[in-house]
């Protein structure tokens, strides 16, 4: 491709709405950040659309949709409004193309792990058929989008930390210091020893390994059933409710790890001890991930809010998300343990498996002790040391099995349909198991549960149909934001996953 110049740049190579651009720019409407990025032809700097700075004139605008199609076509980021640390574009949570899953993907570090081969043996395309697909809909290919992760990583690092620039470049993923020097210089315009010199001085104390930083998100953001079910599910030795905060263990690829997050008004306080700084990138986007944090909360509840029976409910708590997970075998495990039970049943069920099972590991301050067991664990252990009926035995064992040889992947990469029906085909699984799974590991953000009691009374409270096939009927108004409903659906009532924990 040709390169660059100051005279014609590149343009986007997926068409945008201009006018609508430029309007969210002269207004710094901060909703669309992450949506798109704004060139500056005159200073060959690119912004968030909330920029502080006095907007560029409008012929002097372009528009990008990723920040990697920015730094490809010779832009570089702006010192002021720092648009690398947007929140990330929510087209790629809901939608289940092939673009949005190799984004997940990439967002996981696959790329800077597997490189592109392993990208597209995940994903079951060539190499150059991604290629082309991101191209065309980012302007930026597989490599580059990974790279200006890899950037924003070592910002980070070289910013809240004093590692040595070397352990910086390649805790990033960097291969070489030659690349992450060049690299950094191409993206900020300075050298990583001036950017740290522009960082606050004040470094947050803590144990080696111990990164402090705030997850932004779009506003607005009701943190009361998000933390809430997190708190109120939480399996004794892998998560707790501490201080304000909820803690939990992390398996990641290169190590381990314990992060504290805690909302606040304008973002989520996030604290990560990692046994390998390596994993860093991906322990964010699975915080970001748990946390719903990449939605569009404006979007869907204008959507939920034309319904005149939810319209109440969602204007009495805007900006619910839906929680998910840091690890989605985790998660089909503890569904299969939540059936026909209650809470705290199941909260009992998987803390005996975390004790025989999982992976004892220290916390510094105490009340974290474990990994949860992950499926080649569980697969090995004999079905009659599990303390539950034979038929749930029976399906937890089958499902574990399918986890731990490769015949069922609930990875992001995952097609969600397919994986849906998968799980249909298991013994033991029923619509409300299938159906949790992919809202919560899968992240379907329209999935929908007819036959969870807490919907059916809600509806029932609310005047919409009790009954599962016409609550399903009615909810077709709701698309593609069912997962969202149904959090609006739970508030109704008094269960704890609906406040945060005094």
């Amino acid at each position: 491709m040709r390169k660059a110049t100051t005279d014609t740049p590149p343009q986007p190579p997926a068409p945008l709405d201009r006018e609508h651009c430029v309007h969210a720019v002269q207004s710094k409407d901060a909703r669309f950040d992450g949506w798109f990025f704004t060139a500056v032809l005159t200073t060959r700097i690119y912004c968030r659309p909330s920029c502080p700075v006095v907007p560029p004139k409008a012929e002097n605008m372009t528009f990008y949709p990723s920040a990697a199609a920015c730094q490809r076509a010779g832009f570089r980021a702006c010192k002021r409004c720092r648009p690398d640390a947007t929140p990330g574009s929510p087209e790629w949570n809901h939608r289940a193309d092939l673009v949005a899953r190799a984004m997940r993907l990439i967002a996981d570090g696959v790329v800077d792990r597997e490189g592109v081969p392993g990208l597209a043996a995940r994903l079951g395309y060539s190499a150059r058929q991604i290629e082309r697909q991101l191209l065309a809909e980012l302007g930026a290919g597989p490599l580059s989008l990974a790279r200006a992760q890899r950037a924003q990583t070592a910002r980070l690092l070289i910013e809240t930390t004093a590692l040595p620039m070397a352990e910086v470049a390649f805790a990033a993923g960097f291969s070489s210091i030659r690349t992450f020097n060049d690299t950094v210089r191409e993206v900020f315009a300075l050298a990583p020893t001036d950017l740290r010199a522009r960082a606050p001085r004040a470094r947050a104390a803590g144990t080696a390994g111990t990164l402090t930083l705030r997850l932004p998100f779009r506003a607005p953001l009701n943190p009361s059933n998000l933390f809430g079910h997190l708190a109120a599910t939480a399996v004794p030795g892998v998560e707790e409710w501490r201080d304000g905060a909820y803690r939990r263990t992390l398996r990641l690829p290169y190590g381990h790890g314990i992060v504290a997050l805690t909302p606040e008004a304008t973002h989520v306080g996030c604290r990560i001890g990692l046994s390998d700084l390596r994993d860093l990138t991906v322990a964010i986007s699975r915080c970001r991930r748990l946390l719903d944090l990449d939605a569009d909360p404006v979007a869907v509840d204008e959507r939920l809010r034309a319904d005149p029976l939810l319209a109440p409910l969602v204007d009495a708590g805007p900006g619910r998300r839906v929680p998910r997970t840091v690890d989605e075998a985790e998660f089909a495990v503890r569904a299969v343990l939540g059936q026909q039970v209650s809470t705290a049943a199941a909260r009992t069920h998987a803390a005996r498996l975390v004790t025989a099972h999982g992976k004892p590991l220290d916390d510094p301050e105490g009340g974290l002790t474990h990994l949860f067991p992950d499926p080649d664990a569980l697969a090995a252990v004999g079905p009659g040391t599990l303390a539950m009926p034979r038929s749930r035995r029976a399906t937890l064992t089958t499902l574990v099995g399918a986890l731990a040889d490769g015949t069922l992947n609930l990875g992001v990469e995952a097609d969600r349909a397919e994986t849906r029906a998968r799980l249909l085909e298991l013994p033991g699984f029923g619509p409300w198991t299938a159906d949790v799974i992919a809202m919560r590991a899968l992240g379907d953000p329209d999935a929908f549960l007819p036959t969870d009691l807490g919907v059916r009374r809600a509806a029932e409270t609310l005047g919409l149909p009790a009954t599962p096939a016409a609550l399903t009927a009615c909810a077709e108004a709701w698309r593609p934001w069912r997962a969202y409903a149904v959090q609006y659906l739970w508030a109704t009532d008094s269960h704890p996953i609906n406040f945060l924990p005094a």
